[in-house]
């Protein structure tokens, strides 16, 4: 039977997050509502999770020393990585020791480099991408893009959320990606992948649960995509029977291979489908921003469903509404953010706000969500966006 103890005594399950955002903050909430005492780590104070947490340090999550200290101090059943820019050889260290990384330390170190995650998805699993190539000069890239043809996009081989990646539509275009590239890097890899276009007709995260039943899946979230970052979501996307299949044994594979015998957490497994045809493009071991849609279009959130699984409890059924998400942005440096529309937002039945409450903005941040549901997915973009029209980030 399993046991769940209480925080701040000896009998707690202790939780340590690693990267403490807006979506490590409905973590923490959902951690704590059964009883796990929470750590919450980030490289600035006050970060959302923070806000919640038992307990918080402030590092940098790329110093390999001070997250081993701090989990040598600690002592957490689970180490959770919430970001991609962390010291994962520390993690695979910490692992080999008897410590648990959540999903794994192998996944949390192939994911964070696109070099890695591609190559084992397309050399080893033989699953379908678009076709690419990794550069370490502009030399290569050049080289790279007339393999793979224009348009192509260039990436850093480690970054998020849009950062360092655009578009190159013909050679004279491939310095300036270059140099925007190596400047919008999470870390200085000297590296980027150039990726040839695929006409897709959409893409889809496929949010993939590995818990101690085995696999499980959520309806899958189309979304819609600006540089890198995410600007709108919603769910279920219709699609076929057969794209639906596909996707799901694609995000299978990855997911278990990822995972090996005893990983377990939840997975953002984003996907390009035309017709019936579904490639692979990222994975996120972690949930993922697009999901933020099911805190109000699933019986059970992203966020749930990854500490269900962390802890080895059921999964079931995840029974699925029409909802949708729109990011509320702020667009330029605010120093102490405030919130204007929030009440006119809410008038509308069947719409959400949910503030960050991160301490700053350096300009385009996303600092809040707007949820809506409706009676079908189109009414619940509509009512999304809206809302999130009518919230202003202002300085405070």
């Amino acid at each position: 039977m399993k046991k769940f103890g209480t925080p701040f005594t000896p009998s707690s399950v202790k939780l340590m997050l690693l990267g403490s955002g807006e979506l490590g903050r409905e973590v923490v909430i959902e951690a704590m509502r059964l009883g796990v005492e929470v750590i919450a780590c980030d490289r600035y104070e006050n970060a959302p999770a923070m806000q919640f947490a038992h307990r918080s340090h402030t590092f940098n999550m790329r110093d390999g020393a001070k997250i081993r200290e701090v989990v040598e101090m600690e002592k957490p059943t689970y180490i959770v990585p919430e970001i991609e820019a962390i010291a994962t050889d520390t993690l695979v260290e910490l692992e080999k020791e008897g410590w648990t990384v959540i999903p794994t330390a192998r996944a949390a170190r192939l994911t964070m480099d696109r070099q890695g995650i591609r190559q084992l998805v397309a050399e080893k699993l033989k699953l379908p991408t678009s076709a690419y190539r990794f550069a370490g000069s502009l030399a290569e890239l050049e080289a790279g893009a007339k393999a793979v043809g224009f348009p192509c996009y260039i990436k850093p081989t480690m970054s998020s959320s849009g950062h360092g990646q655009s578009m190159a539509r013909k050679p004279q275009d491939l310095a300036k990606s270059w140099k925007f590239a190596m400047e919008g890097t999470r870390a200085q890899t000297g590296k980027v992948i150039v990726e040839g276009k695929i006409n897709f007709d959409y893409e889809i995260t496929l949010l993939t649960v590995r818990h101690a039943g085995g696999i499980s899946f959520c309806a899958p979230v189309g979304h819609i995509q600006i540089d890198g970052d995410y600007r709108e979501s919603w769910q279920p996307h219709p699609m076929t029977k057969t794209a639906l299949k596909k996707s799901q044994d694609i995000a299978r594979k990855v997911v278990n291979e990822l995972c090996g015998k005893t990983g377990r957490g939840l997975f953002g497994v984003e996907l390009f489908i035309k017709g019936n045809n579904v490639w692979f493009s990222e994975v996120s071991p972690r949930p993922h921003d697009t999901g933020m849609v099911t805190m109000v279009s699933q019986t059970m959130s992203e966020m749930e469903l990854h500490v269900r699984a962390i802890l080895g409890l059921p999964i079931g059924e995840i029974p699925c509404r029409p909802g949708a998400s729109v990011p509320i942005l702020a667009e330029t440096k605010i120093d102490n953010p405030a919130y204007t529309g929030v009440d006119k937002a809410l008038k509308t039945p069947g719409t959400w706000i949910r503030l960050f409450g991160k301490p700053m903005s350096p300009g385009h941040r996303r600092m809040g969500v707007a949820l809506a549901i409706g009676k079908d997915i189109k009414e619940a973009r509509k009512k999304a966006m809206a809302a999130a029209k009518k919230v202003r980030v202002v300085e405070g």
